[in-house]
């Protein structure tokens, strides 16, 4: 184990503060027992987690036969006290969560503290939520619980497996990276069903817009104008849509500062004016938008062909990137950024970030990461018609209001170069 003396007594440390958080969950929720009835509470957590931290400090020392058997021999100790318990009140809770608490602790104790204190968060979490995931999972149905399992099915029985690297034409295609854009589509669109299960139809669509926007506001406004194309009447997927869009005009001056920030200023200027009606015109739709609060019918949110469709359209996209950028080299920056940022205006940002300071102006780069948000811009107003059709109209014109209004500041900087 690397780091001296200090980082051991921080592993160790770190394995009894997982036992402790673990006791202190399991004692708050059998505190209402008789002294003495309890087979472990907060002192044992804490003890079991202090003792597998040692066990798993002599494991990375070397002495493997002693940490195997301190550690088999306090699972084999809960094991033999547990078992009345569930024989009699066949509740195994308290049983797993002891053997969890040992192999949290011999995880800090052989060298990971960061994973142990993490797992141990996330056990608490689980224990302390009881009752709020019994109620989720009360609330499901057949077809809830299907959807789970081929979202399941494509992110992680089908990506992990992909491999990663340049195939197909010029070598622009990454398998692993084009199924990632499956995952993503079909993720929000579980997000946005699950989301209005729980919140209702409104409140639910327009959390996971915002949410999803900060990360894909492509990936967003598919999924939504796909099921706002399926459904008779239009909910509050026209305002998720506008909305995407304009979490996403904020999302790009905090990518310019941490990967051009050269261009940060120019393009903040440029893209005020267009944040403004882009939130303008989401929270008008969003005030016009049904005030259901019932839940959404239970359907199949996990629309697999749409989303290998829109993958296609990112595969495309990426050949025609990767020949832009062997066609115009340097001098064809802005026209290799417009290409780029047609599907990914973050992807744009990057490319600007690898390049030489002096590869491109300020200003020119801020008005061609500008011109990628329009092309993006043009290429979600078209995923919104094709995919929602007329009723997707609204949403449509509050995105073609905000592009509107960034051409006029693009024409406007253009004057000053």
């Amino acid at each position: 184990m690397n780091g001296g003396w200090y980082w051991q007594a921080l592993s160790v440390a770190t394995a009894l503060a997982c036992g402790l958080l673990i006791g202190i969950e399991r004692g708050w929720k059998l505190r209402d027992q008789k002294p003495g009835t309890r087979v472990a509470g907060v002192r044992t957590f804490t003890m079991l987690g202090l003792g597998s931290g040692i066990a798993g400090l002599l494991g990375a020392l070397g002495q493997v036969v002693v940490a195997a058997a301190i550690a088999t021999a306090m699972v084999a100790i809960m094991v033999i006290a547990y078992s009345r318990e569930l024989r009699s009140h066949h509740d195994s809770t308290s049983a797993v969560a002891a053997i969890a608490t040992v192999a949290m602790g011999f995880l800090a104790g052989n060298g990971n503290p960061a994973l142990a204190i993490a797992c141990a968060a996330v056990g608490v979490a689980l224990l302390a939520l009881r009752q709020e995931l019994h109620g989720f999972v009360e609330r499901l149905d057949a077809d809830d619980v299907k959807a789970l399992a081929r979202f399941a099915v494509i992110a992680g029985a089908v990506l992990p497996f992909l491999p990663s690297g340049h195939y197909g034409p010029l070598g622009a295609w990454d398998p692993q990276r084009l199924w990632l854009v499956v995952v993503l589509v079909t993720g929000f669109s579980f997000l946005g069903y699950a989301a209005n299960r729980i919140f209702g139809e409104r409140n639910g669509t327009i959390a996971t817009a915002l949410i999803g926007g900060a990360y894909s506001s492509t990936a967003v406004t598919q999924a939504l104008a796909q099921r706002l194309g399926s459904k008779a009447e239009a909910g509050a997927e026209p305002a998720g849509i506008a909305l995407a869009t304009a979490v996403m005009y904020l999302r790009v001056p905090v990518l310019m500062a941490v990967f051009a920030t050269r261009a940060l200023p120019a393009i903040s200027m440029l893209l005020l004016p267009a944040v403004v009606v882009a939130w303008g015109a989401g929270l008008w739709l969003y005030r016009r938008a049904p005030k259901s609060d019932a839940p959404a019918a239970p359907g199949n949110p996990i629309a697999l062909l749409p989303a290998l469709g829109f993958a296609a359209f990112v595969a495309v996209a990426a050949v025609a990137a990767t020949w832009a950028e062997g066609r115009f080299g340097q001098s064809g920056i802005a026209v290799l950024l417009l290409i780029v940022g047609s599907m990914s205006v973050d992807t744009a940002i990057i490319t600007l970030g690898g390049m030489q300071p002096g590869a491109i102006s300020p200003l020119l780069a801020a008005i061609a990461i500008a011109g990628t948000i329009i092309a993006n811009m043009a290429v979600k107003i078209g995923i919104t018609l094709v995919y929602a059709r007329g009723k997707g109209l609204s949403a449509a014109l509050a995105m073609t209001a905000s592009v509107v209004v960034l051409a006029i500041s693009i024409a406007i900087a253009w004057t000053r170069l």
